[in-house]
């Protein structure tokens, strides 16, 4: 079971149904203390997250020489409720002497076919991607 319980303001102590805790909090012009992501930063971050785990998983399995990976996004969100994501641009910056079609196999699959929170984000957002490679 998952739980959020309200520790005052607009924060909340979530506990997963793995037992680990996360915190929210709000901007301050919304009543927060503006110390903790959003709610709706921690979908993107799980996002973020699913797709990185995602490409780093494939990118092993096909025994690319992959050395780092950070993940970036960039949203934009409705101007009315519910302030929905509407584009969601993910930037894969990596670092390794990977090749080429092999790291946009791994993240066409991942947006395409693993990634559980890209296709429920997708199905509401635009979402784009591109990589950089140091």
């Amino acid at each position: 079971m998952m739980k959020a319980t309200w520790t005052g303001g607009r924060r909340f102590v979530y506990t997963s149904g793995t037992g680990h805790a996360v915190v929210t909090d709000a901007p301050t012009a919304a009543g927060g203390t503006d110390t903790a992501p959003t709610p709706m930063e921690l979908l993107i971050l799980g996002l973020i997250g699913c797709t990185g785990v995602d490409v780093t998983s494939i990118l092993t399995k096909m025994k690319e020489p992959l050395e780092a990976l950070t993940v970036t996004a960039e949203t934009k969100r409705s101007e009315t409720h519910p302030k929905i994501f509407t584009e969601i641009h993910l930037t894969y910056h990596v670092r390794g002497p990977v090749n080429v079609k092999k790291l946009e196999r791994a993240i066409k699959l991942s947006e395409q076919t693993y990634c559980s929170a890209s296709a429920m984000l997708g199905k509401a957002a635009k979402i784009t991607n591109e990589y950089l490679i140091e």
